[in-house]
């Protein structure tokens, strides 16, 4: 495996930002402890905004590390994310023109999912709540508008980018890959499909152009490997949706909607026996899910546990608490941090 990754939130945007504060200087400090700690050599930094992605890219770019910038508008019509690729892609250019071999583009990902208009719906879960959803995407009904959908944003992308683009699709996505110069593919495995997760891959593998798994990860507590929870995970959306109100928000506190037990084990596990399994099957790279989730913090108390929730491959602290193994942040390595650590270090 070439590309031994790690995903970098600096601020995806779904109903509320998952990363309200950005700090450049704390930024730096995880990216150099991406690339010197966790051994990592290639980042896929996600997020809304263009200033942020090309600042945090610029960064890691002089550090050394290969980036895979991900600009993510999501929920919005083909014409407005058309344009703000097309922007973000203008802004990509200036940092490509002085890193030429080290910067990839993605030009978005899950489209079928996350943009309005290739299936009906106006958010993401009346997509998926839809009555005709699985239909369509057991014909296939979705891969001739994301491909149209595709192409104009290949085109217009091209005009002002001239390095190499991808693309991070779903598995069931059908995408002519003949647009872009890597096969990008957002590959979970959950247990329900642990026996054909490589099999699943291989017409992806058949392509001669290099494959790598730009998302996948575990979350940290018992179970987390089944399907039934991979996707959406364990917060209590009630408490979610009323946290993000004004005012009110402030005494509505997060917690899970169960009994979870932590198990930072099973994430560790998990996360580094696919990493073996993808570098076995011979995917060019892969980037772990994710780094940090500074929205979602630890608790001693499980109800309020919401790293649990997690696939990030360290825990935040919440109130200023600093971090032992690194005490100018304010989070701790989970044990998966040390696996992958130790896997890309091999």
């Amino acid at each position: 495996m070439k590309r031994k990754g790690v995903s970098y939130d600096v601020g995806r945007v779904m109903g509320f930002n998952w990363r309200p504060d950005f700090n450049p200087e704390v930024v730096h400090r995880e990216l150099e402890i991406i690339k010197n700690d966790l051994n990592c050599n290639a980042v896929r930094i996600c997020g809304l905004s263009i200033e942020r992605l090309v600042t945090a890219a610029e960064d890691a770019l002089k550090q050394g590390l290969e980036v895979w910038l991900s600009p993510e508008m999501w929920e919005k019509s083909p014409e407005e994310t058309l344009d703000y690729i097309t922007k973000a892609a203008a802004a990509s250019e200036r940092l490509r023109e002085r890193w030429p071999e080290e910067l990839v583009l993605s030009v978005g990902s899950e489209f079928t999912l996350f943009m309005k208009g290739i299936v009906e719906g106006r958010t993401l879960m009346k997509r998926l709540r839809n009555p005709s959803f699985k239909k369509i995407a057991e014909a296939g009904g979705h891969n001739k508008p994301l491909n149209a959908f595709l192409a104009r944003v290949a085109e217009a992308v091209r005009k002002v980018f001239h390095g190499k683009l991808t693309y991070a699709s779903l598995i069931w996505e059908k995408v002519d890959w003949e647009m872009f110069d890597f096969i990008g593919v957002d590959h979970y495995r959950p247990v329900s499909i642990k026996e054909q997760y490589v099999q699943m891959l291989q017409p992806l593998l058949a392509f001669d152009k290099p494959v790598v798994v730009t998302e996948f990860g575990c979350r940290t507590f018992q179970g987390a490997e089944n399907a039934g929870v991979m996707g959406f995970g364990v917060v209590d959306f009630k408490t979610l949706g009323l946290h993000q109100i004004p005012i009110l928000g402030r005494f509505v506190r997060l917690r899970l909607r169960g009994d979870f037990v932590r198990d930072e084990t099973l994430q560790a596990r998990e996360v580094v026996e696919t990493l073996d399994v993808l570098d076995r099957a011979g995917v060019d790279g892969a980037f772990v899910m994710n780094f940090v989730s500074p929205l979602m913090p630890f608790d001693e108390n499980p109800r309020y546990d919401l790293d649990m929730n997690e696939m990030s491959l360290v825990k935040t602290y919440a109130q200023g608490r600093q971090g032992a193994t690194y005490p100018d942040m304010n989070w701790e390595p989970k044990e998966s941090f040390h696996a992958v650590a130790a896997f890309y270090g091999r």
